[in-house]
């Protein structure tokens, strides 16, 4: 007996995928985001690195120098009345005291300097001369402040102090007799480790946000070479000359960039225990919460004031030809005027080439659009609705 022969079903050709394999073609591919390379063990034990000392230094600032203040009293009053034992940084030829501190703006140079210049430059895409003339000023304002107030401090105490033995108008004299001058030392140490620290947080904030700056920088170059010109990239105002620029400049300093940032981020901690060791050991508590004083109200009026608010140069650290980093408490960097490289926040956003919103699954995706299409849908019962909405 012959068999029924089951009957062929028709191939179905709306099929959801390709038997050959994925063929994006070019114009499939317009609009989608290009994907970051795999990371590298190197790169997560870099990024490892980078996290932990970006969390030493950018302790909140505020809450920082009110520590530095509070610990300058404190700690120097109880040292005043009840002296703390003795250890090796009690004494003033330690390693530490004679090969650092005692040279510590210079420290403070070697790797603030070479940062700044590198960080400003790729940040203005290459400018030399606006690195020079908006960034370099603020190394050379810290380093005037700096030989201006140890020079005062000094003065203050050869003039308004005197010698324990008699016959003798001057400290030069005075010491090398083997006698001791009295008067109202200052405590260099105590403004050179603060004015030091605050002057290397403020100019490593660019470090903040830095790895973003690779992604927008892939973003941009996919936009212009699908014709497509984003809203919220912070480089969609540079021309293809400054993109190539800050290509090529981001990749091959970045390495550096990172590896100075690594020993500032070290040599801030070294200057905060060495500061610990001046309030127990050196000093009175008065001389050294007045050069603290000092050294905050310095760091205030230059970083927090005149950079930020002035239209005379120097610009804020971070500040450049785009900006990258978000509005945050401590880590945001201070711009003067609002420009086209603002970032636009999401309630700034406006509607795509074709007149229609971005929308997912039949709603707006911004929750503002979401608010007002909302509103114009519903019914005006009252004069003052749209003007609450």
């Amino acid at each position: 007996m012959a068999t029924k022969r089951k009957p062929i079903r028709p191939v179905n050709t709306n099929m959801n995928f390709r038997p050959g394999g994925p063929d994006v073609s070019r114009s499939e591919a317009k609009g989608t985001r290009p994907t970051a390379a795999p990371t590298t063990i190197k790169e997560i034990i870099v990024t490892t690195i980078m996290y932990v000392c970006k969390k030493t230094i950018f302790f909140d600032t505020n809450l920082k120098v009110a520590l530095y203040l509070g610990s300058l009293f404190v700690i120097s009053l109880i040292g005043d009345f009840i002296p703390y034992p003795k250890t090796y940084f009690s004494r003033s030829d330690n390693l530490f005291n004679v090969y650092f501190v005692k040279i510590g703006w210079g420290w403070t140079l070697l790797f603030s300097l070479p940062f700044l210049v590198m960080t400003s430059i790729v940040l203005c895409c290459g400018d030399r001369k606006k690195m020079l003339t908006n960034h370099l000023p603020r190394i050379a304002i810290a380093t005037f402040f700096w030989f201006f107030w140890t020079k005062l401090f000094n003065v203050i105490e050869t003039s308004y102090g005197r010698c324990t033995a008699r016959g003798f108008d001057s400290k030069s004299t005075c010491l090398r007799a083997g006698h001791l001058w009295n008067g109202f030392d200052i405590s260099g140490h105590a403004f050179i480790l603060i004015h030091s620290s605050l002057v290397l947080i403020e100019e490593a904030r660019p470090i903040v946000k830095w790895e973003s700056i690779k992604e927008h920088l892939r973003n941009e170059l996919h936009n212009r070479s699908v014709a497509e010109r984003s809203s919220t990239n912070p480089l969609r105002n540079l021309s293809d000359e400054q993109m190539k620029m800050l290509n090529f400049l981001y990749e091959r300093l970045t390495p550096a960039i990172r590896t100075l940032f690594i020993g500032i981020a070290a040599l801030q901690l070294l200057w905060d225990v060495m500061l610990v060791g001046t309030m127990l050991y050196y000093h009175k508590m008065i001389e050294k919460v007045v050069s603290g004083i000092i050294a905050i109200l310095t760091w205030y009026f230059t970083y927090r004031f005149w950079y930020p608010s002035s239209s005379v140069l120097p610009d804020p650290a971070g500040s450049g030809c785009f900006f990258y980093q978000r509005e945050r408490s401590d880590t945001f960097v201070y711009k003067r005027t609002p420009s086209l490289t603002t970032p636009i926040t999401p309630t700034q956003r406006t509607p795509t080439t074709s007149g229609q919103v971005p929308m997912f699954m039949g709603l707006p995706i911004y929750a503002n659009q979401r608010v007002a299409n909302q509103a114009s849908a519903t019914p005006n019962t009252s004069n003052n609705s749209s003007e609450f909405l």
